[in-house]
C-alpha cells in the first residue's frame, strides 16, 4: 500500500489544540492533506512541530466533501451502532478519513457520502486528536505487514 495515501477531514472542529495536534499527527504519519469545515476556530497556532508548513491544510470549507479527490474512499469514524471495529478494518489504499467535532457525532450529510464506517473500541470517549492518532498508526501498522 505504500503507494496509497490519506486525507484526515474534521467535520465543524471546534478546539484549536485538537486542531494543531492532529496537524502534528498527520505529519509524524505522512497524511497527504488536512481539511476542516466549519467556522468554529480560526487557524492551528498549536500545530507545534508546523506540519502545516509540510501538509496542505484546507480550513473552513462549507462542506469537508469539497476536498476529496478523485478515486478517493470517504471513511467515516466515529462511535456509532453498526460501525466496524478498527481492528478489522482494512484501509482503503486512498482514503479520506473524516472524524467529527468534539461535541458530536456524524450526521447523516457525512455518513451518507462514507463508504466505510469505523469506530475505535475503548472504554470510554476518546480525544478528537487522538482518535485520528490511534487510525492513523493502524493504518501505517497494517501497511508494514
Amino acid at each position: 500500500m505504500s503507494s496509497g495515501y490519506s486525507v484526515v477531514a474534521l467535520d465543524r472542529p471546534k478546539n484549536i489544540v485538537n486542531v494543531g495536534s492532529v496537524m502534528r499527527a498527520a505529519f509524524n504519519y505522512n497524511v497527504s492533506l488536512v481539511v476542516t469545515s466549519g467556522l468554529r476556530y480560526h487557524h492551528c497556532r498549536a500545530d507545534t512541530p508546523k506540519g502545516s508548513r509540510h501538509i496542505p491544510l484546507l480550513e473552513n470549507l462549507d462542506d469537508v466533501f469539497e476536498a476529496i479527490p478523485y478515486n478517493c474512499t470517504p471513511v467515516a469514524v466515529d462511535l456509532i451502532p453498526g460501525a466496524t471495529p478498527l481492528p478489522e478494518f482494512k484501509h482503503p489504499k486512498h482514503a479520506f478519513y473524516v472524524f467529527g467535532s468534539e461535541d458530536a457525532t456524524l450526521d447523516d450529510r457525512i455518513l451518507d457520502r462514507c463508504e466505510h464506517v469505523v469506530y475505535v473500541p475503548t472504554n470510554r470517549c476518546m480525544n478528537l486528536a487522538v482518535t485520528v492518532g490511534v487510525v492513523l498508526y493502524d493504518r501505517m501498522a497494517k501497511e508494514s505487514r
